[in-house]
């Protein structure tokens, strides 16, 4: 597949262990590494390497992110894989049941998911990299990602056989081929690999100038005015 000149992209994906990223050239599969830190993931990265991650960047300080909102909407039977990100301060509480009580009271009314205050850690972790300034990153949703590649939402979950499958083939088609041995990112469950490479093949089409994002046009920023979108 003949493709322009664009450098290495990387796509980053959190998971029970750390990190893992899949690095891509020109868009083609060249390696895949985990890492416990964000920091050690990507130390040895340029800094003008272009990173997408599959986790929440941009808090508000009260309310409900629309990107999140607008991501669900693409998805329909896979919906419920995006969650409602809650405001900053939540993410400080000490514990679920105040971190939830802090949501209630800034989204006015709405509870904090189980699901979504398990990934605490990673989320300040990837905030904190953000501000550091050390790479750009661009928040991908995995799923809106294949959707994208898919021209539809997949019929089967990423952790079926069917669904691990279907986004290999995916992922095949668009040029980027996952060899059977990944090195060290072996051990970290198939799913992430995959997740980790298809948001580097969104962070590829934002190099290209390619990318879409929801909402388009943005309509929230974060405390340091970026905008607050989901790439794919």
């Amino acid at each position: 597949m003949s493709r322009p000149g664009v450098g290495p992209v990387v796509g980053v994906d959190g998971y029970a262990g750390g990190w893992v990223a899949v690095e891509l050239n020109s868009g083609a599969f060249v390696r895949a590494w985990p890492a416990v830190s964000l920091e050690s993931l990507l130390a040895d990265l340029p800094s003008a390497t272009v990173v997408g991650i599959d986790m929440p960047l941009g808090l508000l300080d009260t309310g409900w992110r629309t990107a999140d909102r607008a991501a669900a909407r693409l998805l329909g039977v896979r919906r419920s894989s995006v969650f409602a990100v809650p405001p900053r301060d939540v993410w400080d509480a000490d514990d679920y049941a105040e971190a939830n009580r802090r949501c209630r009271s800034l989204t006015g009314g709405g509870g904090l998911s189980v699901q979504a205050w398990g990934l605490r850690r990673r989320v300040l972790e990837a905030d904190a990299y953000r501000d550091s300034g050390e790479h750009q990153l661009f928040e991908v949703h995995p799923e809106v990602a294949f959707r994208a590649l898919a021209g539809r939402p997949l019929e089967h979950g990423k952790k079926t056989w069917q669904g691990q499958m279907g986004r290999r083939e995916l992922l095949t088609g668009a040029g980027i081929e996952l060899p059977d041995d990944v090195g060290a990112a072996g051990a970290v469950p198939a799913d992430d690999i995959l997740d980790a490479a298809v948001v580097g093949w969104s962070a590829y089409r934002v190099a290209r100038g390619l990318a879409a994002h929801v909402p388009d046009p943005p309509d929230q920023i974060d405390h340091r005015g970026r905008p607050i979108v989901i790439w794919f």
